[in-house]
């Protein structure tokens, strides 16, 4: 008759072996809980080694979703762990739940794109290239030199005094 191909892991468990359609489903939910939970620590880590002013800082994660709370010390400190956890591989957006110790106006954010500069995303907002230190100055520690940012990489932009 000739051969015939099947599906390797479709049809009945007759030899008794595997799992069944349940069991891997458990283990798959089981697997993305820890991994969820992997990924939440490390962001917290990696928040906490920068050093910012916030108290009880707890992350979750769902997919490629973070939840953020705690209390920053100031608006600044808040929106850079947003800055932080959001500018991770593998997060696509992030939800603030924060407060602030001491209520200030949100700064502008910007998404850069590929042929930015510092001093292109100064002029554009502050209308001065010059004043590009301002938002170097703004985006410290995850910066760490003025012409090291990438595109999809999103920045502070605040307010001038």
């Amino acid at each position: 008759m000739g051969l015939f191909s099947f599906i390797k892991n479709a049809g009945a468990k007759v030899f008794g072996i595997g799992k069944t359609t349940e069991e891997e489903a458990l283990e798959d939910a089981a697997k993305a809980t820890e991994l969820a939970r992997v990924k939440a620590s490390k962001l917290v880590n990696a928040v906490e080694a920068l050093g910012f002013g916030v108290t009880d800082l707890d992350i979750s994660v769902d997919g490629d979703l973070a939840l953020v709370y705690g209390e920053a010390e100031n608006q600044a400190t808040r929106e850079k762990i947003v800055l932080v956890v959001g500018n991770t591989e593998g997060i696509a957006s992030v939800d603030d739940r924060m407060t602030t110790a001491v209520q200030e106006p949100e700064a502008q954010f910007h998404t850069v794109v590929s042929g930015d500069t510092l001093g292109k995303i100064a002029k554009t907002y502050y209308g001065n290239a010059m004043k590009y230190p301002v938002i170097f100055e703004a985006n410290k520690p995850m910066l760490s030199d003025p012409d090291k940012i990438y595109p999809g990489q999103m920045l502070r932009i605040p307010a001038l005094d």
